[in-house]
């Protein structure tokens, strides 16, 4: 008889974060994220992570619960829990994740640490890298963009943080050039929607003067009107690899698309399977960034690829404020991804504490190579676990909240989409 989930524990955990701007706010002191880990009756272990919000908690140790004696390898009876859990006991109705995404249904953000986790389990059990459960590698390295902020020097009362103030257009490219030190990041993408576009269109050109040939991306969170987008992408147009969510929505992607030649991406206006064929149908995007958190795992992230494939769609991946265990399935399914060919987004330098042991997820000339280990590669620190997880006790926070926290220092603050 095969090994059965024996036990599963939802560890919540707090690590420092920057004070890094964006169109809603700005990133608390501490950023969250929940450990996910499946125990067997055979003493086998799989890892996931994901959201920390208190209301996503709540759903997952209600389906935690309710996976006694399953399977690890039913993942298809894996999901038909998730479901039948969520629509009797906490709800599978809709839910707010990373700071700005509404989603319909929380079915697939919490199935997805549990999925990955069970990946893990199965690849340590038969001592294959998730890679090879995914259809296997097709790169032995994965390529990374340097994920660039505006950013204030310090969190008010704190002393000034080692990356320093970004505000001017001297400042983030002093900031990509310790990225590129640091990491050697051979792509670059400046999160924006914070200053007036113009100030961000400076930013980006002096990021190519600065690093000529270097691939480079603008994130403006919706920040822009249409008219503000087309102006925009004319003056980038031969500057810019994509730009993405300029604007708001599938109809106004549409817009800016059927009138400008610079590619555009999303991880706003497609963040589920439903969303593809009206995108596709109003040709709104040419780029989507996938997100094994948000669109319910790393199998469901692989069909999202070959669909993106069917309809001439390019992909990329988004990233969130993450740790170890997150960026070792991003990697892993990246690897198994042959159409993902651009660089993936990452939150990684910018964390100063994590959860995993160290010594396998290595940036190498900006690219992180495949862990070759059993699962996903990596190991829980205990000792780290224990300690984020009081961090998360004593921090307070419980839920990420940019605008709130941006009012605390600029109390008329109102998130900025459509502004400009």
């Amino acid at each position: 008889m095969s090994s059965r989930i024996s036990r599963v524990v939802v560890t919540p955990v707090a690590f420092a974060d920057p004070p890094l701007l964006n169109v809603v706010g700005v990133h608390q002191p501490y950023a969250l994220r929940a450990m996910v880990e499946v125990h067997t009756d055979a003493g086998s272990l799989g890892l996931g992570e994901t959201y920390a919000g208190e209301l996503h908690l709540e759903r997952l140790r209600a389906v935690g619960q309710a996976l006694g004696g399953h399977d690890p390898y039913d993942l298809n009876g894996l999901r038909r829990v998730v479901v039948e859990t969520l629509g009797r006991e906490t709800g599978g109705g809709s839910d707010s994740v990373g700071g700005m995404l509404a989603i319909d249904s929380a079915v697939d953000q919490v199935f997805s640490p549990f999925e990955v986790a069970c990946l893990d389990l199965q690849g340590r059990e038969t001592g294959r890298p998730v890679s090879d459960l995914l259809g296997g590698a097709v790169r032995d390295r994965v390529p990374f963009s340097g994920y660039l902020f505006y950013k204030w020097g310090a969190h008010p009362g704190q002393d000034a943080d080692e990356w320093g103030e970004a505000l001017t257009p001297e400042q983030v490219v002093a900031q990509a050039r310790r990225m590129v030190d640091g990491w050697g990041f051979g792509s670059l993408k400046l999160k924006g929607g914070v200053l007036p576009p113009d100030q961000e269109c400076e930013a980006v050109e002096a990021l190519a003067d600065a690093f000529p040939g270097v691939p480079l991306r603008l994130d403006p969170n919706c920040g822009w009107t249409v008219e503000t987008s087309l102006q925009v992408a004319d003056r980038l147009g031969g500057v810019l690899e994509y730009l993405e969510d300029p604007t708001l929505g599938i109809d106004r992607m549409a817009q800016v698309r059927a009138r400008t030649s610079l590619p555009l991406a999303t991880n706003m206006c497609v963040i589920a399977f439903d969303h593809v064929p009206p995108a596709v149908r109003e040709g709104a995007v040419d780029v989507i960034l996938s997100d094994h958190h948000l669109w319910g795992g790393l199998r469901r992230s692989t069909l999202l690829a070959g669909i993106c494939d069917t309809f001439g769609l390019r992909l990329s991946m988004h990233s969130n404020s993450h740790l170890g265990v997150s960026l070792a399935a991003m990697t892993h399914l990246a690897a198994a991804t042959p159409n993902l060919t651009y660089a993936c987004d990452t939150h990684y330098p910018w964390k100063t504490e994590d959860v995993v042991l160290p010594g396998v997820l290595e940036f190498v000339d900006g690219s992180v190579p495949v862990p070759t280990g059993a699962g996903l590669g990596v190991e829980l620190d205990r000792d780290a676990l224990g300690r984020l997880h009081d961090q998360y006790l004593s921090s307070g926070i419980r839920a990420r909240a940019d605008t709130a926290y941006m009012q605390t220092v600029q109390p008329d603050f109102t998130p900025n989409t459509l502004r400009w």
